[in-house]
């Protein structure tokens, strides 16, 4: 029997990355989508995988990318017209007549929630099920563990971890454990057709645990300060995270803060689907640490002086006004939004380790369920 061919969306990507390494792993061929022919895509040639370079808002790209395919783990890119993107793939997969997607989404979805991302990707999982031919799984983790270390140059050459984060608990899952999680209900997905898989680390974290761990890391004392958002979205803006990061990055870590992000933590659907135990926070930390790229594209631990004059632009950089950005782009504003932790209707979804849909049946009649079999 032809062993199927896997397209791998967003393949340089942080998750997209080693679910195509995985793949190539397991003896799968596999094609990586990638927006620019680079030094990661460069990579994934050499690692065996056949790179497709092209436009994920083009239908002309997916549907070049999707010939003699057979399943697809879909990452949309975290852009402010994710559901642009993904109702196009889904138009080319099911053109194709694809067997199965893995799609990625998030735990935090709701039809009420202040971002419209977060909004986006609900109404994603929504008509995704609406594909006729298309069988679909849902890869939907928190809070990433590399959110810890958007600020890794303070850290290393001060000790000081700064963020807004309260004492808010989380299971933070590595980049990598996702996209192995991913490349594994791809390789068998009739065991997981149907299902929602929230990949977790394997034990809930406080910031000051977080900040524990990287002093064991670094070598040096680090200790964690709670910091007002506004300080936080300065200091982002000072070091180059585009706006649209900044504005949603500050509603989900107010869920953190109101523990929308314990619920349901830890999950044991990494060890379940994968076979072996998640990557602990050291782990993670310690391979960031060394390439920091992989927290965010082009960050790099730099020197002290380096970060002293990010501190000195931080002082002088006035907090933006992410209210008024978000108008300005005709990001719908709903008059009363609700966060994950505001919604009852999420809280009783995600005490179930599930994501919020809608009747949580698929058009098969099969249904969508929760990947514990105890719920």
């Amino acid at each position: 029997m032809r062993t199927p061919r896997v397209l791998v969306t967003s393949a340089a990507g942080r998750t997209g990355t080693a679910a195509v390494l995985e793949l190539v792993r397991m003896g799968f061929p596999v094609r990586a989508f990638v927006h620019r022919d680079d030094a990661r895509a460069e990579q994934l040639r050499r690692a065996g995988a056949e790179v497709v370079v092209g436009d994920l808002f083009d239908f002309r790209d997916l549907r070049r990318a999707m010939v003699d395919v057979q399943r697809a783990y879909h990452c949309p890119p975290w852009t402010p017209n994710l559901l642009h993107g993904a109702m196009l793939f889904a138009l080319a997969a099911e053109a194709a007549k694809l067997e199965v997607v893995a799609l990625m989404s998030a735990w935090n979805p709701n039809p009420s929630h202040p971002v419209v991302l977060t909004r986006e990707h609900w109404i994603t999982n929504n008509v995704y099920q609406w594909m006729p031919s298309v069988d679909l799984i849902y890869v939907n983790p928190g809070l990433f563990a590399f959110n810890y270390l958007l600020g890794l140059p303070m850290v290393a050459h001060f000790g000081r971890l700064m963020a807004p984060f309260g004492a808010g608990l989380n299971a933070p899952p590595s980049n990598e454990d996702i996209g192995r999680l991913a490349a594994a209900v791809l390789a068998d997905p009739s065991r997981h057709v149907g299902r929602c898989y929230r990949p977790t680390g394997p034990k809930l974290l406080s910031p000051d645990d977080v900040a524990a761990v990287l002093t064991k890391v670094l070598g040096r004392r680090v200790t964690y300060t709670d910091t007002p958002a506004a300080m936080f979205e300065r200091a982002g803006r000072a070091m180059g995270y585009p706006l649209y990061a900044l504005a949603w990055g500050r509603r989900f870590y107010e869920e953190l803060r109101n523990g929308a992000f314990a619920i349901g933590a830890p999950t044991d659907h990494y060890e379940t689907v994968c076979g072996r135990p998640p990557e602990d926070f050291e782990t993670i930390a310690r391979r960031y640490v060394a390439h920091p790229d992989l927290i965010w594209p082009g960050l790099a631990l730099g020197t002290k002086l380096g970060t002293l004059r990010i501190v000195l632009k931080m002082l002088v950089t006035r907090v933006p006004n992410l209210d008024r950005w978000e108008r300005e782009h005709y990001f719908p504003q709903l008059a009363a939004p609700e966060l994950a932790h505001e919604s009852a209707e999420w809280r009783a979804s995600a005490a179930a380790r599930h994501l919020l849909l809608l009747d949580g049946a698929d058009s098969s009649g099969a249904g969508i369920v929760a990947a514990d079999p105890h719920y």
